[in-house]
């Protein structure tokens, strides 16, 4: 049986997960109070107005428990505002609220910064090559 840290899964499991705990601590770092899940769901929705809960957990690999729990946790926070759909009320509309866009705009500023970080000494070629690799990856699962 081969060791762990030769196994590709692995080590894309670990840079995930290493890239994560720093992109969270750097939010923590510049006192801003919204993780990176939440960040993203805002982003997607941003990206997305129209997208429905659904398709908000698809886009951000989330189960439905999980991104119900984000969405609750950003209307709390009134980063987003959740309203009853005219046309169908057992379902909602999402809306990025001012503090909400605010909020967006702070994190992405941060994000620019942990990507640099991460990306320091990888050519674009490189970039592009895994890039390559992954998306064939999914490509393979996906069949």
């Amino acid at each position: 049986m081969e060791n762990l840290n030769s196994v590709i899964f692995y080590n894309i499991e670990e840079a995930i997960k290493t890239y994560r705990m720093y992109a969270q601590n750097q939010l923590k770092i510049n006192q801003l109070k919204i993780t990176i899940d939440q960040w993203l769901v805002l982003k997607c929705l941003k990206e997305n107005p129209k997208s429905t809960q659904i398709e908000l957990a698809e886009k951000v690999f989330k189960d439905n428990a999980s991104i119900t729990r984000i969405i609750d946790l950003l209307v709390k926070a009134d980063f987003l505002h959740r309203e009853i759909n005219p046309k169908d009320r057992r379902k909602t509309v999402l809306k990025i609220t001012t503090s909400g866009q605010k909020i967006l705009d702070d994190v992405y500023k941060i994000v620019l910064k942990n990507r640099a970080k991460a990306l320091e000494n990888i050519t674009p070629q490189e970039i592009e090559m895994v890039s390559t690799v992954l998306k064939k990856i999914s490509f393979n699962c996906k069949k």
